[in-house]
């Protein structure tokens, strides 16, 4: 399951008239830590952003799903509840979760809900709609370079290699290993 996390970066951007105003903007993006959410967001920043920047605030979401689109103009929040049935008490239980959707308007956005769950085995209602301030998603790539330096290597090449065994790292059974009968035994008060 991916971890979300918001992150608002403001800095000073030109208007359509050619004036400078202060911006604040939010991106969200994909990461295992907050440290890894900060260093991610100003990789990509320095790419979109000419001039400093300064990422003002981080926090996880509760985002579940990211539904992209290649029409849209912004992203759009949903509530998405779950509904199952108790097979005890016969009773239904809702469970909500958070989606975002890369559309035109709301009615696009809805049906875009529904067409990503039609193969859902649990029934489902859309309880809301809203547009969102995010600008831009960033999911997490595993074809995105690490900054490793030159003498390590990343955990999957290792792997990969015909080197790596799956035996334990000792040849003897731990059962029969001998005492050690120099040491002092541990005398209790």
């Amino acid at each position: 399951m991916n971890t979300w996390f918001e992150c608002t970066a403001k800095y000073i951007k030109m208007d359509e008239n050619g004036h400078e105003k202060k911006a604040s903007e939010t991106y969200m993006l994909d990461a295992i830590s907050f440290t890894e959410a900060e260093s991610r967001i100003y990789k990509e920043l320095q790419t979109m952003v000419s001039g400093e920047f300064m990422v003002s605030k981080i926090s996880k979401t509760r985002i579940s799903e990211i539904i992209p689109s290649d029409n849209g103009d912004r992203w759009y929040k949903a509530k998405v509840a779950f509904i199952t049935v108790d097979e005890e008490s016969g009773k239904e239980k809702r469970t909500s979760q958070l989606v975002l959707v890369f559309s035109d308007n709301i009615k696009a956005a809805y049906d875009q809900i529904i067409e990503a769950m039609q193969g859902m085995m649990a029934d489902f209602e859309i309880s809301g709609i809203n547009e969102s301030t995010i600008l831009d998603v960033f999911p997490y790539s595993a074809a995105e370079k690490s900054d490793l330096p030159p003498h390590l290597k990343p955990v999957d090449s290792f792997l990969a290699t015909s080197d790596f065994q799956e035996e334990p790292p000792f040849d003897d059974d731990p059962t029969d290993m001998e005492l050690n009968d120099d040491l002092d035994p541990i005398e209790e008060d």
